[in-house]
C-alpha cells in the first residue's frame, strides 16, 4: 500500500469509519462522553435526539464523499497528497456543522420549543 493511500485510510477513511459508528449507536440521552453538543441541542432530550440524528446523517454522506475523493485524488489522478486528505475532513465536518444548526435553528426556538410549521 503506498503512503498517499495509507494517507487517505487513516483521515478520510478514520472519518468516514467513526461517521458510522456515530450513525449506527447515536447517544440515546444528552451525555458529556459524546453527541453532537452545542448549547443548543443540549437544551433538551428532543432537540438532543434531531441534532444527533441530523448531524449523523449529515457526517456519514459528508465523509463517504470525503474518502471517495480523497481515494480519487490517490488512484485516478496520482496526486502528491499533503494537505487535500484533511481539508476533505475539515470541510466534512464544517459543512456537517453548518447544516445541523441551520436545522436546529428551522425547527427549534431559542427557548428550546418546537416551531410551529407555517401553512
Amino acid at each position: 500500500m503506498s503512503d498517499a493511500l495509507l494517507y487517505v485510510f487513516t483521515t478520510n477513511g478514520l472519518l468516514f469509519l467513526i461517521s458510522i459508528i456515530f450513525w449506527k449507536f447515536p447517544p440515546k440521552k444528552i451525555n458529556s462522553l459524546y453527541g453532537y453538543k452545542t448549547p443548543k441541542a443540549q437544551q433538551n432530550q428532543q432537540i438532543w435526539d434531531f441534532a444527533n440524528s441530523t448531524f449523523n446523517r449529515s457526517l456519514l454522506i459528508y465523509a463517504g464523499i470525503s474518502f471517495l475523493a480523497g481515494l480519487a485524488f490517490v488512484t485516478f489522478l496520482n496526486a502528491e497528497l499533503t494537505w487535500q486528505p484533511m481539508a476533505f475532513v475539515f470541510l466534512s465536518i464544517i459543512v456537517s456543522i453548518v447544516k445541523t444548526e441551520k436545522a436546529l435553528n428551522d425547527n427549534f426556538t431559542e427557548e428550546g420549543k418546537k416551531k410551529k410549521i407555517k401553512k
